[in-house]
């Protein structure tokens, strides 16, 4: 399966909701402690080297985050370690890029998603403890949604509700938003420690899952949150990302700094059904292709990307 090495620590990876064979990479140097960061848009191909760089954009701190836009098939929006928030489009040259910079938000931005069936706006998710919702054509954000008491490292949205997302925060809760309401609408304890990542379930739009530095996922029911409805156990440190299939109910992605990805069924009592521990570096970055089921990206500090088919050793050529 395709091997990308990047010159930077791999932070992101997000294939396109428009093309089957295209992914952005978010890197940062230094571990995005200190330094540059830099954007790949690469494409699969077949054969030998199976992957290949477009085009790159270079950024004067690190990109934590990167996501597609949902309306217009070359744009990407960039979650930089500035505060910044930098649009870019992939059909021009890099020094056209980035078309438009947001700068409003205190501290690192962690976080970026694009509202999935609205399609015109989306979230940016702040080490200053906010979250802002944005549109492209504004010039400056629309919201700012300020309730949690330490760094938000996720917001994401709904995957059918278009005014609907969820937070996951360093002050160990998990928010639920509504857009036209004043302040969120839901506040689940879901860890003990910080949460460092969340998601929707893509099939039922009532159940999400968390995941913590206490080294577990938790799966949720926001109807009946008093109890979560699966804890899965199996990774040795901090899990940083977590991901429900966009083609399977009950399968979750997650990545860790066990330096492994796993791969869960939250509904049966041995959840854990795969483990991949390619990377030899924090794996911090996941997806699953929309597009092509089964595909599956990941990044980490070893500076590699990886893509491969679910149930493939991703190190096989």
């Amino acid at each position: 399966m395709p091997v990308f090495k990047a010159p930077f620590n791999g932070y992101s990876v997000k294939f396109s909701p428009f093309y089957e064979s295209r992914l952005a990479v978010a890197t940062a140097q230094n571990f995005g402690i200190l330094g540059n960061g830099r954007i790949h848009v690469l494409d699969l191909s077949p054969g030998a080297p199976g992957v290949t760089e477009t085009v790159a954009f270079d950024t004067s701190d690190a990109v934590y985050d990167v996501c597609w836009s949902e309306s217009h098939d070359s744009v990407l929006v960039a979650a930089i370690g500035d505060g910044s928030v930098k649009i870019y489009d992939t059909a021009l040259p890099p020094p056209s890029n980035p078309i438009r910079s947001f700068q409003e938000h205190g501290r690192e931005v962690h976080s970026v998603d694009y509202n999935p069936t609205r399609r015109d706006s989306f979230l940016t998710a702040s080490w200053d403890d906010t979250v802002k919702l944005w549109a492209m054509d504004r010039p400056a954000s629309i919201r700012t949604f300020k309730e949690h008491a330490y760094c938000v490292y996720q917001a994401i949205w709904n995957p059918k509700h278009g005014d609907v997302f969820a937070s996951a925060s360093g002050d160990c809760t998990l928010r639920i938003w509504d857009v036209r309401e004043p302040g969120s609408t839901m506040i689940i304890p879901a860890h003990d420690f910080e949460i460092l990542s969340c998601d929707w379930n893509k099939y039922d739009d009532c159940i999400l899952a968390t995941s913590s530095v206490d080294k577990t996922i938790k799966v949720w029911d926001v109807r009946s949150y008093r109890v979560p409805l699966a804890v899965l156990n199996g990774h040795g440190y901090a899990v940083r990302k977590v991901k429900f299939s966009p083609h399977r109910r009950n399968l979750i992605a997650s990545c860790s700094y066990d330096m492994t990805v796993c791969l869960w069924d939250y509904m049966v009592e041995d959840a854990l059904v795969g483990r991949y521990d390619h990377h030899t570096e924090f794996a911090v970055g996941i997806d699953m292709s929309v597009l092509v089921e089964g595909l599956m990206a990941s990044t980490g500090w070893d500076e590699l990307v990886y893509v491969w088919q679910q149930g493939m050793d991703p190190r096989a050529s």
